[in-house]
């Protein structure tokens, strides 16, 4: 089931060079809102059934064929250790382009939900906060207020990058 089309290359937003503004696809899990840049987005889809790949890092669910494309599935709750959730007719996978050194790849990442397209101007994104060793931080773009919540804007080449590595490693050991 697919929930929204791919964007056409004309629809997408590109950033404001003026005002340093870009547009932002909004996402919750559990109670936080996330972004990513919606030049990333591929597609949105709900959720299904994804093939299991042996060996493959506990966040990655598996893969799907989308119109002869093999991409790999990523549950962000998993990825970022929250509770598990069941998934239902409400989940949903964001399909996004991924570059990790030379390679780019597509992902697809598993939300609660699809919020909504905001628009974030450069001069409003405030640094991650500085949480120690233990606390990775360095996949937050930045945060950002937008209406009456914080939006944590993600670096996805760095949240999801690594995984393209990791999922060649298992593939050569096999």
């Amino acid at each position: 089931m697919s929930v929204a089309a791919q964007p056409k290359p004309t629809e997408r937003a590109a950033p404001d060079a003026r005002s340093g503004a870009r547009q932002v696809l909004t996402f919750v899990l559990g109670e936080e809102t996330y972004g990513v840049d919606i030049l990333r987005v591929q597609e949105i889809r709900g959720w299904s059934v994804v093939t299991k790949i042996p060996r493959s890092p506990p966040h990655v669910l598996g893969v799907l064929n989308l119109r002869g494309s093999i991409v790999p599935i990523v549950d962000l709750r998993m990825r970022f250790e929250l509770a598990r959730a069941e998934y239902t007719a409400v989940t949903v996978i964001i399909v996004l382009s991924v570059v990790a050194g030379a390679n780019r790849r597509d992902f697809g990442v598993v939300v609660d939900g699809v919020s909504d397209v905001v628009d974030v101007s450069e001069s409003d994104v405030q640094p991650p906060p500085e949480l120690g060793a233990r606390a990775a931080t360095s996949y937050i773009r930045g945060l950002v207020p937008v209406a009456e919540r914080m939006v944590v804007l993600l670096d996805i080449d760095r949240l999801i990058g690594g995984d393209i590595e990791d999922l060649g490693d298992a593939g050569d050991a096999a």
